[in-house]
This record gives structure tokens, C-alpha cells and sequence, in this order.
């Protein structure tokens, strides 16, 4: 096994243990929700899905860099030409409000640029995965009695043929803004027949990489692991994230991490 790959196996495994756990969190009524310094919501699955997935990846070798973990500053940042870059629940607002749509998101970044991606869903088992080298692809998972071998076999290669030709747009379902309201509204204009569909989290992104969506326009305050892994299970599979203020494809372990508007298409 190549080393991507057992980096990529140590990721999917480390996604996959971590929803075992937020998945007991999310069936039962003690989320223990406590407010963060931004104002976000913060729950036990956050904590524990944190843990779980740094137990994982720590035995890479390969510092972390996690929305749950201590504040790491740019100047020791700066020396990582490799991270891991982690969200252990991305959407812990739908999380909490129990739609399912919150995500998984572990991504790997060498010299600022994703060449590796793990998306796992909890609720609906949707496992997707990528490296610069494989491409990406798409599986669904039963966490009672997944196997890595057959994850890799029976995955689907995306995008996966569309039924469906509406240009669709998916937008953010807790943080729409004027500003893609303004977009869509643009794409409807150009593409007569446009469909609008609102999804959390990085689910958004995932929807482009299968090919279920056209863009996504996002006008509206991410960071960088909001965005990181879902980047490359999309470049990936031959779309862009493109930086509205570059013009350029995102880069990683920036010294802020606040992400730029970007459309992802």
C-alpha cells in the first residue's frame, strides 16, 4: 500500500469511528450544547469527535490543525509544508436542530494545496473520499459492519452521471446572505429553468463533486476547515473553489483562516 493510501485509510477509518460516537450523541438528549467565543454552538459530539479523530491521525506523524483543538499560532504554522486539517462536526447547528445534515470533514494540505479529502455523513452513511492520485468517489457505508477493503472497491468514481439537466444551484441552508440571494437570482436570469436547493454544512460541496449541483455560491463567513476537505473531494473530481478575491483556487494554513467568498463550480 502506497503511503497516500494509508494515510487515506487512516482518515476514512478515523471519520468513520468518529460518527460511531456523535451517532450515540445524536440519538440520545444529552448534547450538552455550550456557546462558543463567536457565538457557535459547541456540543459533546464536538469534544468527542475531536478526540477521536486526533487519536487517528496523530500516529501519522502530521501536525493537526482542528476547529475543536487549541489555538496554533502562524508562526508555528508557517514551518507545517503538511497538516492535517480537521472539522469534527461541520453544521453543529443542524446537528442540533437533528436534520442531518452535519459532516465529518478531515482533509490532508501539502504546501498549502488539498491532496487528500474524507467527508463521512452519520446520519445517512454517505462516505466520500479523495486523493490527488485516485480521484474522488462516493460509498455508503453501514458503520456495524463496514470493511476498508470493500469501502475502496465498491465506492463510486464522481461526479456519477446526472438524471437530471436543471442547472442547479445548492446554497447554504443557515447562513443565506443577500449576496447569494443576489447570485442565484443572476443564474436564474442566465439559465432560464434554475433549481435552488439549501443543504448544511459541507454538504454543499459534495453535491457539486457528485454532480447533483451546477455551484455553489458561498457569500458568507467559512474557515478553513469548513472548506478544506470538501476542496478536494471536488478538485478531485475536475471542479474548482475558486477564491473571489484571487481569482484563484483556495489555499490552506493561511495566516487568517478566515476564508475569502469563494463559488465552488
Amino acid at each position: 500500500m502506497s503511503y497516500t493510501m494509508k494515510l487515506l485509510s487512516t482518515a476514512i477509518i478515523a471519520a468513520l469511528e468518529a460518527g460511531k460516537v456523535i451517532l450515540e450523541i445524536y440519538k440520545s438528549d444529552d448534547f450538552e450544547v455550550e456557546t462558543k467565543g463567536d457565538n457557535s454552538p459547541l456540543t459533546k459530539a464536538d469534544k468527542s469527535s475531536h478526540n477521536i479523530l486526533v487519536s487517528y491521525l496523530e500516529k501519522t506523524g502530521i501536525p493537526i490543525l482542528s476547529e475543536e483543538g487549541k489555538e496554533i499560532p502562524f508562526e508555528v504554522r508557517r514551518c507545517w509544508n503538511k497538516l492535517w486539517i480537521l472539522d469534527p462536526i461541520d453544521g453543529t447547528k443542524e446537528f442540533i436542530k437533528r436534520n442531518g445534515e452535519f459532516t465529518v470533514n478531515i482533509a490532508l494540505v501539502e504546501d498549502q494545496k488539498t491532496v487528500l479529502g474524507v467527508i463521512f455523513v452519520p446520519v445517512s452513511g454517505d462516505l466520500y473520499f479523495s486523493s490527488k492520485e485516485l480521484g474522488s468517489f462516493k460509498v455508503n457505508i453501514d458503520l456495524n459492519s463496514y470493511n476498508l477493503e470493500h469501502i475502496l472497491v465498491d465506492a463510486n468514481k464522481l461526479p456519477l452521471q446526472r438524471k437530471d439537466n436543471t442547472f442547479t444551484i445548492v446554497a447554504s441552508r443557515s447562513h443565506m446572505s443577500l449576496e447569494t440571494e443576489a447570485y442565484v437570482v443572476k443564474m436564474k436570469e442566465k439559465h432560464g429553468d434554475a433549481n435552488l436547493i439549501s443543504k448544511g454544512s459541507s454538504l454543499k460541496l459534495c453535491m457539486v463533486a457528485e454532480g447533483t449541483a451546477n455551484c455553489y455560491p458561498r457569500f458568507a463567513p467559512t474557515m478553513e476547515w469548513d472548506t478544506a476537505a470538501g476542496q478536494a473531494i471536488c478538485e478531485h473530481a475536475g471542479f474548482e473553489v475558486i477564491d473571489i478575491v484571487t481569482k484563484k483556487n483556495m489555499l490552506y494554513n493561511r495566516e487568517n483562516l478566515l476564508n475569502n467568498w469563494f463559488i465552488v463550480k
